[in-house]
């Protein structure tokens, strides 16, 4: 069974979240993020994806956009920073152009000489992604940017991973799925995909039905991984 198309997971995966954060902390505008950046980027991560997680399970959908504001809002409470309006209106300006991982124009590049499908699966609405993509400037290198909002309900529905097969016209086994998220990657290999867990920080494997089939510490060894397979 070889593996002909290979699908990303876009936010922490191809874009650095931490980025936004980041970059804010370091500009003369915003001194009160400098001591609390990595806090509130951990927090704004947690609870944008714990609010994609309860929306799917109570069907209370709203796009990414207004899942990435909340979780903001959140985070910043949570270090005394919500009453600063220009530093969350930055924050969300910066979430439009995150930077992308060093390795991923390569890593992407190398997998299209190959002649491998590529593209993205992720729970960004359509504009956040087309940002992105735009910002880092690997648009060519992508066949698909497929988003939840063509099925109302974010990771981990079978309903997304389902848009893979009807964007690129393959079976679950032709697919490799990669993701940063544990819970991403064990899902999608419930679901039939041979996945890859991205596992930037080290962290323990999750606890669930199904487990991701590799792990790596960051995206320089896909192109490897997918001639072995």
């Amino acid at each position: 069974m070889a593996i002909d198309t290979c699908i990303f997971d876009a936010y922490g995966t191809l874009f650095d979240v931490t980025s936004a954060a980041r970059i804010a902390a370091e500009e003369p505008a915003f001194p009160s993020l400098a001591d609390h950046w990595k806090k509130v980027a951990a927090d704004w991560r947690d609870k944008q994806l714990q609010y994609t997680w309860l929306r799917a399970v109570t069907g209370d959908h709203a796009d990414f956009w207004q899942v990435t504001g909340d979780g903001l809002d959140w985070a910043l409470e949570a270090s005394g920073l919500q009453e600063d309006a220009a530093l969350r209106d930055r924050l969300m300006q910066l979430y439009w152009e995150l930077a992308a991982y060093p390795e991923v124009p390569d890593m992407l590049g190398t997998l299209r000489e190959v002649g491998l499908a590529t593209g993205i699966l992720s729970n960004g609405s359509p504009e956040m992604l087309q940002g992105a993509v735009q910002s880092a400037g690997v648009g060519r290198l992508l066949d698909h940017v497929l988003s939840v909002e063509s099925v109302g309900i974010f990771k981990p529905s079978s309903k997304v991973y389902d848009l893979v097969g009807r964007a690129f016209g393959c079976e679950a086994g032709d697919v490799l799925f990669v993701s940063s998220n544990g819970w991403d990657a064990a899902a999608a290999a419930g679901y039939g995909f041979t996945t890859v867990w991205v596992n930037r920080l080290g962290l323990p494997m999750d606890r669930l039905p199904a487990r991701p089939h590799h792990v790596l510490p960051d995206l320089t060894g896909i192109p490897e991984l997918v001639g072995s397979l």
